[in-house]
């Protein structure tokens, strides 16, 4: 029977090549690929048939319709049915549009190889702005609430303060989310101690949470603004105080000059000095009965110092008096003054080893008052004085300068 002739083809459709090595198979997948897999069953029952004379025409020894899976999708807890030619999980993710990075979730892991009837489970990471007990940080979650991201992070939150509810849902921007667990602090305050269990943000929360009110100046321990840490103990102090003005003195300055008319060893006040003064206020307080050092607040000057003048002598002392060496000027300054220099007798008259009175000491040359001048220098001019008058400045003990 003589073959039967060959169809003829048309120009517009030229003949698709078969055989194993054909591209055929490679490019229906990847155009099939290219359409959403979300398509309605209707599209891909028109689709069906389509692959299947591609595929035959290809020669390949597999059915086109078995790299068509059924897989179920899960983004964020919201589930769907689809129908896919990816190969693996990162084909799928890929092909769906979903961009993942390092903080979010792909289960199976992306590359695992996709069958017919997997799940495929995508969670978006969440950023929230945690504070914990005080400690600010940021930190990632994939669960969709408050309630699941506790549990992810491993937070205690029996009686804990939470500033969102639990069951408040996370949006991909996240949240800010502040939590203070509960804690162990004790009190001591008015001779009594007092064991809380409290989520306070401050230990002055927590101090009223125990039933202990600060009034006026009181205070705590450690700051009232602080955290009230697990454990801790805070100690209440009741404090009074009040304020006090004291006036102060100021020293005032000693200045020296040298003077040559004035014999070596002599000093003479020119200017007395005079003490200043300043109005000082303390804060006076008594914390728990117990009065504290006073604190300095402030301070005005309310008179100012004057400076002591002073002239120094440097003129060097005659060795002798004539008419008045030899005597026992030793044995009159012991009976006028006890051998004393800088003495005076009880009215302030007379000073010195031989207690002259003042008048008579300045006509003698000598400057300010005879106590002050050195020991040498009063011997010089009680013999000046000798010279002048004899022993009668000295009626008691005259006498014993020639003894």
């Amino acid at each position: 029977m003589p073959p039967m002739p060959s169809a003829p083809l048309t120009p517009s459709a030229p003949p698709v090549p078969a055989g194993p090595h054909s591209g055929g198979r490679a490019e229906a997948r990847r155009a099939a690929r290219r359409r959403k897999t979300s398509e309605r069953p209707e599209t891909l029952r028109r689709l069906v048939p389509q692959a299947l004379v591609v595929a035959f025409l290809a020669g390949g020894t597999s059915a086109f319709v078995a790299e068509d899976k059924a897989v179920k999708l899960s983004v964020d807890g919201k589930e769907r049915l689809l129908h896919t030619f990816a190969d693996d999980v990162s084909e799928l993710v890929a092909d769906e549009g979903l961009e993942v990075g390092a903080h979010d979730v792909v289960a199976p892991a992306p590359g695992t190889q996709l069958a017919s009837g997997d799940e495929v489970v995508v969670r978006y990471g969440r950023p929230v702005h945690l504070t914990l007990d005080g400690q600010r940080r940021k930190v990632w979650t994939t669960a969709p609430t408050v309630d699941g991201a506790l549990r992810q992070l491993g937070v205690r939150a029996e009686g804990a303060y939470l500033s969102a509810s639990r069951s408040k849902r996370i949006a991909r921007e996240g949240l800010h989310l502040d939590i203070r667990t509960e804690r162990t602090v004790t009190i001591m305050a008015d001779g009594r101690e007092r064991t809380i269990r409290t989520n306070a943000a401050t230990v002055r929360e927590a101090v009223e949470q125990a039933g202990i009110s600060l009034r006026g100046q009181d205070t705590t321990s450690v700051p009232p603004a602080s955290f009230p840490r697990d454990g801790q103990t805070v100690t209440v102090m009741r404090v009074t105080g009040s304020k006090e003005v004291r006036e102060e003195p100021i020293a005032f300055d000693v200045q020296r000059t040298e003077d040559a008319s004035l014999f070596s060893g002599t000093e003479v006040v020119v200017q007395p000095g005079r003490q200043g003064a300043r109005r000082v206020t303390y804060a006076l307080r008594t914390v728990n009965g117990v009065k504290q050092k006073p604190k300095r607040l402030k301070a005005e000057v309310v008179r100012e110092p004057q400076t002591q003048i002073v002239k120094v002598g440097t003129k060097q002392l005659p060795a002798s008096v004539s008419g008045a060496d030899g005597l026992n000027w030793a044995g009159l300054a012991a009976c006028e003054s006890g051998g004393r220099p800088h003495i005076t007798d009880p009215s302030g008259t007379y000073g010195g080893l031989y207690q002259f009175d003042t008048r008579t000491w300045q006509g003698l040359g000598g400057s300010g008052r005879p106590q002050d001048a050195p020991a040498s220098e009063q011997t010089y001019r009680a013999k000046k004085l000798y010279v002048q008058r004899g022993a009668s400045p000295w009626p008691h003990c005259g006498g014993r300068l020639h003894h």
